[in-house]
């Protein structure tokens, strides 16, 4: 009789529970699959007598998680706790030592330790598993490692939180401010009492420093990705965005320059033809270009208990199977340090808004500012409002007023240079607003 595969699960939150429920009813799929019985046999976490929808009492119960992971008993630690440093990264490291598989879901634990943990997964000859740390119920992980290695991906990017687009999509809809649809994604849980991990997109770009070393076989390197979230998006953006064809999406992007691996998060607006346009609320989705199979896109639930667990239960089966495989596509030895793109040599289409005073010589004096900086605008639009059209024959009351420049392709440092130039001209009255434009 084949011996059971016996898991222990550090975290009983809403993805561990799930995790053990999704076992209970599709325990015999699992064993098929991964070619063994999968017995869940012990479990740790804060509070024991919290009701979770099970009986707890058929598992060993660890008030200390070290306990769990060192335990003779467990061949596999699910690592669902959170958080890159503490109580999970020694939990994790713990298990890996001991010649004991892991399956986790962090990625900000991946982000931070990926390297080193799967080197150490690779000399103890365990495996280290962690499909539901990105996107939460789609595969994406597989896809990268397993599906493509036949590709060279020259690009990849997508909406992999879904706080932030459920907050841009009710924006966009509904004609709300970010203040008022965070407030509300707070109420039905989308978003956390402190928003800030999601809302300035730090969530998004551990989620993309995972996808950039399995896309490119390059070494983890969090620390070179370009961070902007969606706190400054207004009303204005969104409609203007529409009235231009565009949708915004708060975007992770990692892409093969002429200079190194450009990594990037920030708002962005996308084509309204494009397929990662129509994905609204909190749905992910992730979109791979490479020379094979040229586009690939890939939708799906980002997070959620069932759909979180989903992934951990596959990574489970696969590792009861022997059938994870290397835990970034490639031996770590073999992952390059691949030089950074800096932001500043950034190409693309920009869309500006600024707040201008409305007088004569003002759209002038900015275009001018852009042709001395070598950007070409594709297009200029100045809106004004009633009242100060009534103030003036002209239409002109000297307030301040939205100009928005759409340019064709032109770096990131010469729009910041010649952005810099309209400020000390003293043409806007208030910071500008910067949206880089991805073309399909």
């Amino acid at each position: 009789m084949i011996r059971p595969f016996r898991v222990g699960i550090a975290g009983l939150g809403t993805v561990g529970a799930s995790v053990i429920q999704i076992l209970d009813r599709q325990n015999r799929t699992v064993a098929q699959r991964g070619g063994r019985p999968v017995q869940v046999v012990g479990v740790s976490a804060r509070d024991r007598a919290k009701d979770r929808g099970f009986d707890l009492s058929r598992f060993t119960w660890f008030d200390d998680p070290l306990a769990l992971a060192r335990s003779e008993e467990v061949d596999c630690v699910v690592e669902l706790i959170g958080g890159a440093d503490g109580t999970a990264h020694e939990v994790v490291r713990t298990a890996l030592s001991l010649g004991k598989h892991v399956v986790t879901a962090n990625k900000a634990l991946l982000a931070k330790h990926g390297s080193a943990l799967a080197s150490l997964a690779e000399e103890k000859g365990v495996s280290l598993a962690f499909e539901a740390s990105v996107a939460g119920g789609i595969p994406v992980i597989k896809t990268l490692r397993e599906a493509l290695p036949g590709n060279r991906v020259s690009r990849l990017y997508g909406i992999l939180n879904g706080t932030c687009n459920y907050i841009l999509s009710r924006m966009e809809l509904e004609g709300l401010t970010f203040a008022e649809c965070l407030k509300d994604a707070q109420r039905l849980g989308y978003a956390e009492a402190d928003p800030t991990f999601d809302v300035e997109g730090f969530d998004t770009a551990h989620k993309l420093a995972i996808l950039t070393s399995l896309a490119f076989g390059s070494k983890i390197d969090a620390e070179a990705i370009y961070v902007e979230g969606i706190s400054s998006i207004a009303p204005l953006d969104l409609a203007m965005a529409h009235e231009l064809g565009f949708r915004i999406k708060l975007l992770g992007v990692a892409e093969r320059t002429e200079t190194g691996i450009e990594q990037r998060v920030h708002p962005t607006m996308v084509p309204k033809t494009s397929s990662i346009a129509q994905v609204m609320g909190v749905t992910n989705a992730v979109t791979i270009d490479a020379d094979a199979v040229k586009e690939l896109t890939l939708i799906g639930p980002g997070a959620g208990g069932d759909a979180t667990a989903s992934a951990v239960v596959a990574d489970i089966a696969d590792v009861a199977g022997g059938k994870a495989g290397t835990t970034f596509g490639r031996p770590v030895a073999d992952l390059e340090a691949a030089p950074r793109a800096p932001m500043q040599r950034h190409e693309g289409g920009y869309y500006i808004r600024l707040t201008v005073h409305d007088r004569p010589g003002v759209a002038a004096g900015v275009a001018t500012r852009m042709a001395e900086a070598d950007i070409s605008l594709e297009s200029i639009l100045q809106k004004r409002s009633e009242m100060a059209a009534t103030k003036d024959p002209h239409g002109r009351s000297g307030a301040p007023v939205p100009l928005v420049l759409i340019t064709y392709a032109a770096t990131e440092a010469s729009i910041r240079s010649a952005l810099d130039k309209i400020s000390r001209d003293g043409l806007i009255a208030e910071p500008p607003q910067v949206i880089r434009i991805e073309r399909e």
